[in-house]
């Protein structure tokens, strides 16, 4: 993998990879530290906090890495054996002007058989219905399996593991002062109400309230969109789970700081930073020899503007451009191997007519002479430091500002700088 590669995937903020690199990579180890650090006052509670921590956000980080994208796949399987194509973007179900099921079928059955033979199987209303369940159940299981693990059964397992530690600690204390042990204070469950897994069963979906979603819009919600309603849900299960008030306010807190600087802060962040430069093209591009060959030359064919029939249109009759063909790699459009636009792919318009707007601004403000090679070394540098910028900007904020925030949070609500979940079970011993 090439550096431009590198700096490309953590760039990108619609994927797991800026979270993977936040989270693994910074994130965590400052993290487990800085627990350590605010507990030191007790040397007990910081070797259980630390030990906590760690365990909590790496089980986590392989839930995101392993579990989910395994989900999916099981899923997808599930999907193709009932005779459908997963691939399939239900927004085609509604005939537009441009794209369509119908209009699809009619303008590639010669130019694409063999992706029409998946649309026709859904041509009839109550196979479509039923297609639509299936992704919908995809992204159910995708998102409530996680929630129930992350938010429920792990942060249970790391507290009983925790309770074992605190018995054998208040027993070591106790032989220590040559007195009679004081019965063993565990962690308070209490705050989980009786009944909850019955009320968060996933053998009753049907409990399962997404208010103001259709059964369409959850089939199609995007990987980002799943990645906040898991968080969201895995937040609400760390709070329902905690084992003392304090505790859970001192969660609340900090996993709804976690949520705005993994999905929203880094989003703000690239804008300003990318209106600063005047340049968001990705770093593979800039690296890209035929792509900036074709620039520096005048040779770059692009769609005369970002109108939808114009892109479309565009899109279908210039396969072989360079314009589409880095319109796929980049997952603007779906093309078949054989160029052809996959008429099962829905085309956002939005997206293809900015991918577009970008390349064109680029190729305006490129020198046409001598001067274009030093252009192109100031962009590189230019886009990848933006990047970088980004990605150290929101691990300062993941890092380092948000528990110490949490910390001064916690140091007002409680008075303490303890771990509220162990610092009172662990000072009685």
């Amino acid at each position: 993998m090439t550096i431009a590669s590198i700096i490309s995937a953590i760039g990108n903020n619609s994927s797991i990879y800026p979270l993977l690199v936040r989270d693994c990579g910074i994130e965590v180890p400052t993290k487990i530290a800085l627990t350590y650090k605010q507990n030191q006052e007790d040397k007990d509670v910081a070797k259980l906090a630390a030990r906590e921590r760690f365990l909590d956000e790496y089980a986590t980080s392989a839930v995101w890495l392993g579990g989910i994208p395994l989900i999916g796949f099981i899923a997808d399987k599930i999907i193709k054996k009932r005779g459908f194509n997963p691939d399939i973007n239900t927004k085609l179900f509604t005939e537009e002007n441009l794209q369509g099921l119908k209009y699809n079928i009619e303008k590639f059955k010669d130019k694409a058989p063999e992706a029409v033979k998946d649309l026709i199987k859904l041509t009839n209303k109550d196979t479509q219905k039923y297609y639509k369940k299936l992704l919908a159940g995809k992204v159910l299981a995708s998102t409530i399996i996680p929630i129930a693990f992350m938010g429920f059964i792990l942060p249970k397992m790391i507290f009983a593991s925790s309770a074992k530690r605190i018995e054998k600690l208040k027993q070591q204390r106790a032989a220590q002062n040559q007195s009679v042990p004081e019965p063993v204070m565990r962690p308070n469950f209490a705050s989980v109400k009786k009944g909850i897994w019955e009320d968060f069963s996933l053998n009753n979906p049907a409990q399962v309230s997404f208010t103001g979603l259709s059964l369409a819009q959850l089939a199609n919600i995007s990987t980002q969109d799943k990645m906040m309603i898991t968080d969201g849900g895995y937040t609400i299960g760390r709070v329902l789970t905690a084992r003392k008030k304090n505790e859970a306010l001192d969660v609340g807190f900090r996993l709804s700081g976690m949520m705005f600087l993994n999905f929203v802060a880094p989003k703000w962040i690239e804008k300003a930073l990318n209106k600063i430069s005047g340049l968001d093209l990705d770093p593979i591009m800039l690296a890209d020899k035929k792509f900036t060959d074709k620039v520096k030359n005048g040779g770059i064919l692009l769609p005369a503007s970002d109108k939808p029939e114009v892109l479309l249109k565009f899109v279908d009759e210039n396969p072989d451009s360079m314009f589409v063909k880095l319109a796929n790699q980049f997952k603007k459009v779906k093309t078949l191997d054989n160029g052809v636009r996959d008429p099962r792919a829905y085309v956002d318009f939005d997206v293809l007519g900015k991918f577009r707007n970008s390349i064109a601004d680029f190729i305006e403000k490129s020198p046409k002479n001598n001067n274009f090679n030093k252009y192109l070394i100031k962009s590189k540098i230019l886009r990848s430091t933006n990047i970088l910028a980004n990605v150290a900007i929101s691990s300062f904020l993941l890092a380092y500002a948000l528990p110490k925030a949490t910390f001064a949070f916690r140091k007002l609500v409680t008075g303490s700088d303890l771990e509220p979940g162990l610092a009172p079970d662990v000072q009685k011993s």
